[in-house]
């Protein structure tokens, strides 16, 4: 008897339909499946053999055929467990439902028969609904997750024989929902503030418009200024995640398997925070099919690259292209995956081999260019902010009072965020001033003759490049929005100038 049981799986951020066609025929008892199977997906054989016995199912006898269609699409992982198990108890007789047709399955299952949690639950969820099935039979730990897609019934599933008894009628399994906006209403306590941090005001300033117009931020400063506390409690200060932005950051954490059990969506910004060793793969993304790597993994949120001369100078240079575009294009054998990547990059660096300042540094002038050097030019003009963390004085580290707490600067950087909200209503893919193009400048940081003759005259004496008076005018109008200005002044560009010349002092 033929049977036919729908199932799902992901490529890239998005899923696809896949059919699980199982054949109990006549011949020699052997199961074969077919349809392009990776390891993980051969090996569920045993793994449902062995479920369907100690479930208090019969073994099916003779020549069994499982198909996994679409056969020119590599399938991966063990999530197709509990597709291939209903479809052999459906052929061999063992289950009567006509419920297959409007149900996605998925699942891992265990040799007791129990199902285990898989990755990639939200995009399935989203394309079941798309495909007009009915629900979705998910682990249990999985429900929270494929319950935040709308008008489709989600199902947890413990085990097989309850899978098996809800699709024939025999048992009935109330669907998981879940109150999104509750979600988001829940409080988030950060471990982290910045009214922790001594001094540093102008370093708190700088990050204050970063987090206002989602800018990239260099820190230079000798070790133990603060560069990484400081980086860190960058979060703190960043508006929270809409549900389109949480919904697009919980997929790719799906994928990758950092959904925690229960957990339905990803509601605070991540950050990433890749240690210097980390390759071209694993902070792009790769492997021989291509996976997210650390940008696409701090979507919407902070990628922190401390020590960043440290990093292989090649791993650096690919992350250019991902800067400007806010996605990133993997190319492998197995095919082309495009992953998002619209993310804030905060980097972390010392001004010298030694950490010191380089007319204090006792590293000879080769050795600090060469040093310097790591961090080619086009990289630095993609970097919006740079900003020197002096090191703080014993009088600020011993004073007792506590300095601006994060909830006040996070409150200027929403009201901020909601003037670029109104800017760009009419334009969806632009979120914030960074993301601004050619004809949004043009449209929104027009200037008056006095402050256009100040511009001008910063970028001939300190030799500006064009990315460079690009970035300029993004900055400075995300300081007129903090300022509630309409029009940027010339202070708003003179402090947006402020934040590109400590380069052309190391640099050069």
């Amino acid at each position: 008897m033929l049977a036919k049981v729908c199932s799902a799986a992901v490529n890239g951020i998005e899923a696809y339909p896949v059919d699980v066609e199982v054949n109990a025929g006549w011949g020699d008892t052997l199961i074969v499946i077919v349809g392009l199977p990776d390891a993980a997906v051969k090996e569920s054989r045993d793994r449902v053999t062995t479920a369907l016995s100690n479930s208090g199912y019969r073994f099916p006898m003779g020549r069994t055929t499982i198909n996994l269609a679409p056969a020119d699409v590599k399938k991966e992982g063990p999530s197709f467990d509990l597709p291939i198990a209903l479809g052999m108890l459906a052929a061999s007789e063992q289950m009567q439902t006509d419920q297959l047709d409007h149900f996605i399955a998925i699942g891992e299952l265990a040799l007791t028969g129990a199902v285990r949690p898989c990755k990639g639950v939200l995009p399935i969820a989203v394309r079941a609904r798309a495909e007009g099935k009915t629900g979705v039979l998910v682990p249990v730990e999985n429900a929270a997750e494929a319950a935040v897609v709308s008008g489709l019934r989600v199902i947890p599933i413990q085990n097989l024989r309850e899978a098996a008894q809800f699709l024939e009628g025999e048992i009935k399994i109330a669907p998981v929902k879940v109150d999104v906006a509750g979600i988001f209403e829940q409080n988030h306590d950060d471990d982290v503030d910045f009214s922790e941090v001594k001094g540093q005001e102008n370093v708190k300033r700088a990050l204050e418009i970063a987090a206002a117009g989602g800018h990239n931020i260099l820190l230079i400063g000798p070790p133990g200024a603060g560069k990484s506390m400081l980086a860190r409690r960058l979060p703190t200060i960043l508006p929270p995640l809409t549900l389109d932005e949480a919904l697009e950051t919980t997929k790719i954490h799906s994928i990758v398997g950092l959904i925690k059990p229960g957990q339905a969506l990803v509601t605070q910004r991540p950050f990433r925070s890749p240690h210097h060793t980390a390759s071209d793969a694993g902070l792009l993304g790769g492997n021989v099919n291509p996976t997210p790597g650390e940008i696409s993994l701090a979507h919407h949120g902070v990628l922190f690259l401390d020590e960043l001369p440290e990093f292989k100078r090649s791993v650096l240079e690919t992350m250019r292209q991902p800067l400007e575009d806010g996605r990133v294009t993997i190319s492998r054998a197995a095919g082309t995956m495009t992953f998002p990547s619209q993310f804030m990059l905060v980097a972390a660096m010392n001004p010298s081999p030694d950490g010191k300042m380089p007319h204090e540094s006792r590293s000879s002038p080769r050795e600090i260019q060469n040093y310097l050097g790591r961090i080619s030019g086009p990289l630095l003009d993609r970097i919006d902010l740079h900003v020197e963390v002096p090191p703080v004085r014993y009088r600020q580290m011993a004073d007792a009072r506590n300095g601006e707490p994060s909830a006040r600067i996070r409150h200027r950087v929403v009201s901020a965020r909601r003037h670029q909200h109104q800017r760009f209503a009419s334009k969806p893919k632009i979120s914030c001033n960074a993301r601004m193009g050619a004809r949004e400048l043009k449209e929104f940081c027009a200037l008056d003759q006095q402050t256009a003759d100040l511009l001008h005259n910063a970028m001939t004496e300190l030799n500006f490049s064009a990315r460079a008076y690009d970035r300029i005018l993004k900055v400075a109008r995300t300081i007129a929005d903090l300022a509630d200005s309409h029009a940027i002044l010339a202070s708003h560009v003179s402090e947006a100038v402020q934040y590109r010349s400590l380069d052309r002092q190391l640099w050069t």
